[in-house]
């Protein structure tokens, strides 16, 4: 039956990937070629690996002795989860190591006889790991079942015992509030009895990508000597851990989700999983936002985890001049073992009539590795915008009069007064009413660019400075406009390398003869996901627990360079949403429950990318923070939650780190799908943070008319909210052909339709991307 149903599950696939003309679960029989891996990647990755684990309680277990007899207990120490399901994780990795062959290559002993009863159960073909099909991916693995008499033999001879529980992660599907998925199965829960009752020393390592239920750890208290999150860390997930089991490596990551008590603990548990809608009822109060304020409720805080080593943290100088404050502190190694340290910066706002959280995360650093008795000084910078609140009232983000407190790692840092109420940007108003919409949407139409002078038929003569931009797009046709505005129409264009996302731009036979390239896109964020072999990266929630962001720059630098290697112009990474609730099936691409987190671990990535000479693309604005109906959902959230907490990390990268790309959300936005949504891309992404780059879809589009303009639907309706490219290019997702829906051109040059101004600035937005590529070429 078992066989039967993966049979199935392997035909249905097959279906899909017909239909969808590229496939979109790449087994890594579908990739060909070598099996490339890019110099200096294993180093870096194994490092993210390594920064990424969390050690959330120790009592002297790890780091494992030296020489030692370990007994490995779960299935997931062969079978292991180095990342999740979907779009953002079917990477086609060279090689991966388990954490099997991480320890023996490490020189750990391993329990044989333990060993190899978990080789061969896990071989045997009715117990072959299933990873299901697109949409139906596993929640988890079902473990072995464990005999007393091979724990309590086990026991005999080995001191300490390594207990592996692992969870899968997926997109176009949640997690649930169910055994195998958020809570531990019973049979997860007899290996821990089992073994706790034999064993005097028990470490338990959770291989998840998404936050689960952890009260299980206080109910076995003192019985678990040791437990760390290792997160699903990519191909070099074996290693990785094993350094920091073994202390080759001080563990150093810090938590970037509140692990709550209770799933209820949680404040958006009541309102998530909605089929046609969520209201975001607990507004700015996210994650420890929410739970400072009721820390009855934590398990484990944002910003915790511990090391082998112990620091000093020591505050010693607060300056402010204009809207920036910079904080700096001395970090000194206190303990036995070299070790890097998170120091976050705090801050406190003044009561005033704004409601406020207790503290908000102003910045952060980390140090370098720092030897026993040494000391490193670091420089903390905050921006008056990170710590001020919007007022709706006033569509402005203000500092209220009073005290502005700071403090790092619990030490008081000092402060800074305000005496009356300070503006730090004034923003517009983001209107519902169609009418009004309509009138700011009237005012700013763009002029048509006229076609005075020469023509200029070639864009090559662009690109060599030759002629200007403005004077090749006056001489493109409206059919040309009309191409330049959707994709090729199917992922794997021929356009590109084998397993491609997509193509845009050239992809026309008299755009091609004008001499304008194609735009190759590749999936992420977990790593490049053609048919080829490519660099399996940690997800995205593990390297938002490095809290490292050189790291994480250098090691997407290395994906830049695969992109130059197998010609992928632009990567549609990193996914960036916020961690809302915990069973988002795709929190393992996302980073954290702060923007400012999520948005300096985003900045890293798209700086490390672009300084390749490749595009990196951002995802998904906004507010895709479930993924149950979520080409139709729609998330009902207040403009202070939306910009305080779900467009700000966006901001941050933006102007932090120029993306040449960015991507909308399937959802809706209170009432609008983003992809529609012209205060969302053009108000306030392109006009207030100045955005000038290229906006494109997720892949394939909801049908809608604009209320503002009833004439104009779809295309027209997308294009005139500034979102410049439908991908992969048709409306149909069945499709492996482009074919026009006539929706973009129908209403051209008729009242209230597009305007050729409007297909002409869609151009300028795509022609300027690929420019930006062609002078890395």
């Amino acid at each position: 039956m078992k066989k039967l149903k993966k049979q199935m599950g392997k035909m249905i696939q097959r279906i899909i990937d017909s239909a969808m003309g590229n496939g979109l679960m790449q087994e890594e029989t579908t990739a060909s070629g070598e099996r490339y891996v890019t110099p200096g990647m294993p180093e870096l990755l194994r490092r993210a690996g390594a920064e990424s684990c969390v050690l959330l309680r120790n009592d002297g277990a790890l780091p494992l002795a030296a020489g030692a007899e370990i007994a490995l207990f779960g299935r997931c120490q062969l079978d292991w989860f180095y990342v999740g399901y979907g779009s953002g994780g079917d990477v086609n990795a060279p090689y991966q190591v388990n954490l099997v062959d991480g320890m023996l290559g490490a020189g750990v002993k391993l329990n044989e006889e333990v060993l190899n009863t978990y080789r061969t159960w896990t071989s045997n073909e009715d117990n072959e790991a299933d990873h299901g099909w697109w949409g139906h991916w596993p929640m988890n693995y079902p473990e072995m079942p464990l005999t007393d008499a091979l724990v309590k033999k086990a026991a005999e001879t080995s001191e300490t015992a390594v207990v592996v529980i692992g969870r899968a992660a997926g997109e176009d599907r949640e997690n649930t509030l169910t055994k195998g998925s958020y809570y531990l199965t019973d049979d997860e829960r007899s290996m821990l009895d089992a073994v706790t009752s034999a064993f005097g020393r028990v470490v338990v390592l959770l291989n998840i990508g998404n936050i689960m239920d952890m009260s299980w750890t206080e109910e076995y208290g003192d019985k678990l000597s040791a437990f760390m999150i290792v997160w699903q860390g990519g191909m070099e997930s074996g290693n990785a851990i094993a350094d920091v089991l073994t202390g080759k490596i001080s563990p150093c990551g810090k938590l970037s989700d509140t692990v709550a008590r209770r799933y209820e603990d949680y404040p958006s548990s009541a309102n998530f999983g909605g089929k046609e809608f969520n209201e975001y009822a607990e507004g700015i109060y996210v994650g420890y936002r929410y739970f400072d304020r009721h820390p009855e409720k934590v398990l484990y805080p944002f910003g915790y985890g511990l090391s082998y080593t112990e620091f000093e943290t020591t505050p010693e100088s607060l300056e402010r001049a204009g809207k920036v404050t910079e904080v700096t502190v001395t970090v000194k190694n206190t303990g036995k073992v070299p070790g890097k340290e998170t120091v976050q910066l705090w801050a406190a706002q003044p009561d005033g009539r704004l409601d406020k959280p207790v503290r908000v995360l102003a910045g952060f650093t980390k140090t370098g590795e720092i030897l026993p008795g040494m000391s490193e000084t670091v420089t903390i910078r905050c921006i008056d915008r990170d710590i001020s609140s919007y007022d709706e009232a006033s569509s402005r983000f203000i500092l209220e009069p009073g005290e502005y407190r700071f403090e790092t790692n619990g030490k008081d840092a000092g402060s800074f007064a305000v005496d009356e109420e300070k503006t730090v940007e004034q923003c517009e108003p983001l209107l519902r009413e169609p009418q009004k919409l309509r009138r700011r949407i009237l005012e700013r139409l763009p002029s048509e660019i006229g076609s005075e002078g020469k023509s200029v038929n070639s864009f090559r003569e662009v690109t060599d400075g030759n002629a200007t931009l403005d004077r090749f797009i006056a001489s493109l046709t409206d059919e040309e406009l009309e191409a330049l505005s959707r994709g090729h129409g199917m992922m794997g264009s021929s356009y590109g390398v084998a397993g491609n996302a997509g193509a845009f731009g050239g992809i026309t036979e008299s755009l091609e003869k004008k001499g304008v390239p194609a735009v190759i896109t590749s999936d992420g964020p977990a790593g490049l996901r053609l048919r080829k072999y490519c660099s399996l990266l940690p997800c995205g929630t593990a390297l938002a627990c490095t809290w490292n962001t050189e790291l994480v720059e250098a090691l997407s630098a290395k994906v830049g360079e695969e992109m130059v290697y197998y010609g992928v112009d632009v990567q549609l990474a990193p996914g960036m949403n916020i961690h809302r609730n915990p069973l988002c099936g795709r929190n393992f691409e996302y980073f954290s429950e702060d923007p400012l987190l999520s948005g300096r671990m985003a900045a890293g990535i798209v700086r490390g990318v672009q300084n390749k000479g490749k595009a990196a693309c951002p995802k998904h604005f906004a507010c895709n923070n479930q993924e149950t109906k979520r080409n139709t959902n729609d998330s009902r959230v207040s403009e202070r939650a939306l910009r305080e907490i779900y467009l700000r990390n966006f901001e941050i990268v933006v102007k932090e780190a120029e993306p040449l790309c960015l991507m909308t959300s399937y959802n809706k936005i209170n009432g609008v799908w983003s992809h529609y949504n012209y205060d969302l891309v053009t108000t306030v992404l392109r006009k207030e943070w100045g955005y000038t780059g290229c906006v494109i879809t997720d892949w394939w589009m909801r049908k809608s008319k604009s209320p503002e303009f009833p004439n104009i639907r779809d295309n027209a309706y997308r294009v005139r909210a500034q979102v410049d490219v439908l991908m992969p290019g048709d409306m149909g997702h069945l499709t492996k052909k482009y074919r026009s829906d006539g929706t973009l051109l129908e209403t051209l040059g008729k009242p209230d339709g597009i305007t050729r101004g409007e297909l002409q600035r869609t151009a300028k937005n795509v022609l300027n991307l690929i420019i930006r590529l062609d002078q890395q070429r």
